[in-house]
């Protein structure tokens, strides 16, 4: 895996399995959404995941949040090519996978777009500027970091409080099978 990674990892279980810290999780879940208000129009944010588990939460968060999404197949040439149908100019992506979704992040560092990402213990950080270390596999995990994103930058903005609960359940941004 990526060695900067490693600083993420608490330790390893018996069966081989990296056990991230859950404390640096969340200080780059904060550190994202802060980035993410600091985004003047939320349509220039863009949430990516071509992973199955991560499209409904994608399109939650960016429903929640007022970005876009592109959930499922990323068409080359989105963020590069004018002459597409699709051709979008973000000022920030999201990823959910950068080995997933490397179309997108790859494109995202010819055009200059900073690049938020949920990464695993092995995930590639190149052109990643702020990984979140995660569990970027698992449906429930993703559900729940995408909704806490959300909720973060909400709270943020002003939208909703930090006294009181967030009065979107959890489970909207869990894929279903």
């Amino acid at each position: 895996g990526d060695a900067q990674m490693r600083e993420y990892i608490w330790r390893r279980r018996s069966d081989g399995i990296h056990v991230l810290n859950i404390g640096r999780t969340w200080e780059k879940l904060v550190l994202a959404a802060r980035v993410i208000v600091a985004i003047e129009n939320p349509e220039d944010v863009v949430a990516i995941s071509a992973r199955p588990y991560g499209m409904r939460a994608v399109l939650k968060f960016a429903h929640y949040t007022g970005a876009k999404c592109i959930a499922g197949r990323f068409t080359p040439g989105t963020f590069t090519n004018q002459i597409t149908k699709q051709y979008r100019e973000p000022r920030l992506l999201i990823v959910t996978d950068p080995r997933t979704d490397s179309q997108a992040v790859k494109e995202s560092s010819y055009v200059n777009i900073p690049v938020i990402a949920f990464c695993d213990s092995v995930s590639p950080l190149k052109y990643v500027d702020v990984a979140i270390p995660a569990n970027n596999k698992a449906k429930l995990s993703l559900g729940l970091l995408y909704w806490l994103l959300a909720r973060e930058v909400l709270r943020l903005r002003g939208t909703i409080t930090r006294a009181a609960d967030w009065d979107v359940p959890v489970d909207l941004f869990f894929h279903r099978d």
